[in-house]
């Protein structure tokens, strides 16, 4: 700062030696900690008195020009001198703390990596899965009292569990389709190569030993066989060997997704609350037939329609799925159609209930969701794999509000 000053005046002037001067006799006066500075106040007002005598006193001895400079030295010099002050007694560093850089890289590092995770796990498919299995539970309420710590410590067991093998499911497909989705799906981390494959091997082996070591220690039987046929089926879906690979064959793919989501979730969660958590003798009651009917529609379509989009990555390597066989426009109308059928079903299933408030709420939404089906399909750009990829998103939401749906079925 000093330096700025001097270099105003072009030359060695007695202001030089004064502020040298000061500088020997008061530089006791100054203590240094760390990065930050403690000045005792008599110091800066013995340096401010020096400063205007000084200024005053060269200001008659230099020219116009130089005195105007000087001034503005002076003046930035004395600003930045209480703006020192200022830091130094409030306890703030001169200078950016290392330790505020290096929090804010860690946390956008974090956020990073949960944001790759996250699409790792494809949350769609979360979602539905946690959904499903919270919708089948109240399917095991009797009455109020059932709704109790005991419900929600279950419903906890079986959801963690469930997306444990989930996540297993979901990152062994990304595993054994790296090259097909990087025709498909390139923002998957695995295709982009965000992940790579050491890495995603570690995660699915760790969540799948997760997923069993939970159902061990919770000891529910109708738990575990849910997630190890899950994890069986989820396994001969994906991974590359003789025999195995079963997405190649649109039939045993379709079977596949339609065991899982219409009819484990169901009866094995809902027996899992039935017999390991309310201790009841299993039953099968007419909502829960129901909904695994009516989810034995909806998972048909989604092993349909999740093919839609992905009909170039298939075909250049030989995943012979129905629509490579039978082309978009006709497998998109075929599951617009099977979809709106399951809906004709609830509907009569609805107006068929002996409890007035179920008929109404099953009926009115039922009625709202196929409307929008119909409404949102006729405006599809089947060219446009954007548009394809939205609509199958659509589809996902339509899954989840059935959910929301089913335990109003009585």
């Amino acid at each position: 700062m000093d330096s700025f000053l001097l270099g105003s005046l072009k030359g060695p002037s007695l202001l030089a030696n004064g502020v040298n001067h000061w500088k020997k006799d008061n530089l006791k006066k100054v203590r240094f900690s760390g990065s930050y500075v403690s000045h005792s106040p008599s110091s800066f007002s013995e340096w401010n008195v020096i400063e205007r005598r000084c200024t005053a006193r060269f200001q008659h001895a230099l020219p116009k020009h130089c005195t105007k400079g000087t001034r503005e030295a002076s003046t930035f010099y004395h600003g930045q001198n209480k703006r020192l002050l200022v830091n130094a007694t409030a306890g703030h560093p001169l200078e950016s703390e290392p330790g505020a850089t290096s929090s804010k890289n860690a946390w956008n590092s974090t956020k990073g990596a949960l944001g790759v995770f996250y699409r790792f796990s494809r949350p769609h498919t979360v979602i539905g899965t946690a959904l499903s299995i919270v919708s089948v539970s109240l399917l095991a309420v009797q009455r109020l009292s059932d709704i109790s710590p005991l419900f929600f410590t279950g419903v906890l067991e079986a959801v963690v569990a469930a997306l444990f093998m989930n996540i297993y499911i979901v990152g062994l497909n990304q595993l054994y389709d790296i090259d097909i989705d990087k025709v498909n799906k390139p923002s998957l981390p695995l295709a982009s190569g965000e992940y790579s494959v050491s890495t995603g091997t570690l995660i699915v082996t760790s969540f799948a030993v997760l997923s069993f070591c939970l159902s061990w220690i919770v000891g529910s039987w109708p738990l575990f066989w849910a997630l190890f046929i899950s994890f069986v089926l989820g396994t001969a879906y994906s991974i590359n060997m003789p025999l195995l690979r079963w997405k190649r064959f649109a039939v045993v793919a379709a079977m596949c997704i339609l065991a899982v989501r219409a009819v484990i979730v169901q009866l094995a969660f809902f027996l899992h609350m039935q017999t390991h958590v309310y201790k009841r003798p299993a039953i099968f009651s007419r909502p829960l037939i129901y909904a695994t009917a009516f989810m034995s529609f909806f998972s048909v379509v989604i092993a349909l329609f999740k093919d839609i989009p992905d009909i170039d990555g298939d075909r250049i390597y030989g995943i012979r799925s129905f629509t490579v066989r039978l082309g978009q426009k006709k497998v998109f109308w075929i599951c617009i159609s099977l979809l709106e059928m399951a809906y004709s079903v609830a509907l009569l299933v609805g107006a068929s209930s002996g409890f007035l408030w179920s008929k109404v709420a099953t009926v009115l939404g039922h009625t709202i969701l196929a409307s929008l089906l119909w409404g949102r399909a006729k405006s599809v750009d089947l060219s446009s794999k954007a548009a394809i990829t939205s609509f199958y998103m659509f589809i996902w939401k339509l899954f989840y509000a059935e959910y929301l749906l089913i335990p109003l079925v009585r």
